[in-house]
């Protein structure tokens, strides 16, 4: 049963693009390792395919948890979905401009930009559904 409390709709199609995006990351993790190499990660041998899985098997808990607060829709455990958002793409914002793939599709900087907006997002998801949180 769908909880009565009213997550925003913008929350929750930003919540749904970042689970396409989990998605489509667990598919290259299991499945497209070609694409994987594509980056200039190594996915020869047992103990890179042992990080690469554990990457995907991760990746997919990730998702299913945003799955389950989109139906749900319960705004406290929504918090707890955001909380790993913005931790995740906050760890990436620097991970990724200090370390980028080689088939990036943008520079650096950009992409330090581009999580900085992305991370901004989520904080303000956040903040809106905490009031709806303390309202119920």
């Amino acid at each position: 049963m769908l909880n009565k409390t009213r997550i925003p709709l913008w929350v929750n199609i930003m919540q749904l693009l970042l689970i396409l995006i989990m998605l489509g990351q667990v598919f290259m993790y299991f499945f497209n390792h070609e694409l994987l190499a594509a980056t200039g990660i190594s996915v020869e041998g047992v103990p890179m395919l042992n990080l690469i899985y554990e990457m995907g098997a991760r990746t997919l808990v990730m998702a299913l948890a945003s799955i389950y607060v989109i139906i749900t829709q319960n705004p406290k455990q929504y918090l707890v979905v955001l909380l790993m958002n913005i931790l995740r793409e906050g760890q990436e914002m620097i991970i990724d401009p200090l370390f980028p793939i080689l088939n990036a599709p943008a520079s650096p900087t950009v992409d330090f930009i581009v999580h900085v907006v992305i991370v901004a997002i989520e904080i303000w998801a956040f903040v809106k559904v905490y009031k709806i949180a303390k309202q119920a």
